[in-house]
């Protein structure tokens, strides 16, 4: 497999981001599988996986984007997949109400972008802009409900 082909499958996260509607849904959708497969691994997994796809995102993504001659190419959602992963592995824990509410928080601050996620997009080189916005959307979005989990278990629900 070509190099160009290596970072096409990997900035679409394996095709997801070719969905025809909601491609960046899509590609948080498909990051569910490697999350849910490292759920019985060591540790130190999770957090190394979760690191892998941020640097080899942003090493796809600059791919793909000069590939295709834009900025942030709507097909990239590696982006989302680190975005995701990083809030369901920060936040989430073992209850699937959090990981509903993880993965729908980050889609909120990936879509909406509030301060001081927006300003991340506009890094350079553009693979670094395309994953900066996402990785700090689901950093913000595990931390709430990391706070959100531990209010309930604080308070015996």
């Amino acid at each position: 497999m070509s190099m160009n082909k290596l970072a096409f499958a990997l900035a679409t996260w394996f095709g997801a981001g070719l969905a025809p509607r909601a491609p960046g849904t899509a590609g948080s959708i498909a990051a569910l599988p490697l999350f849910w497969a490292l759920a019985f691994a060591p540790g130190w997994a999770k957090p190394a996986a979760a690191a892998a796809v941020c640097v080899i995102g942003v090493w796809a993504a600059q791919r793909v984007s000069d590939a295709r001659g834009e900025k942030d190419p709507q097909i990239v959602v590696i982006d989302e997949a680190a975005g995701v992963l990083l809030a369901l592995w920060i936040g989430a824990g073992s209850n699937i109400w959090m990981e509903f509410l993880a993965v729908a928080l980050f889609r909120v601050f990936d879509i909406f972008k509030p301060w001081p996620i927006r300003p991340l997009e506009r890094l350079r080189p553009a693979g670094l802009g395309i994953m900066a916005d996402d990785i700090a959307a689901g950093v913000v979005a595990g931390i709430i409900v990391r706070l959100v989990q531990s209010y309930w278990e604080l308070a015996g629900r």
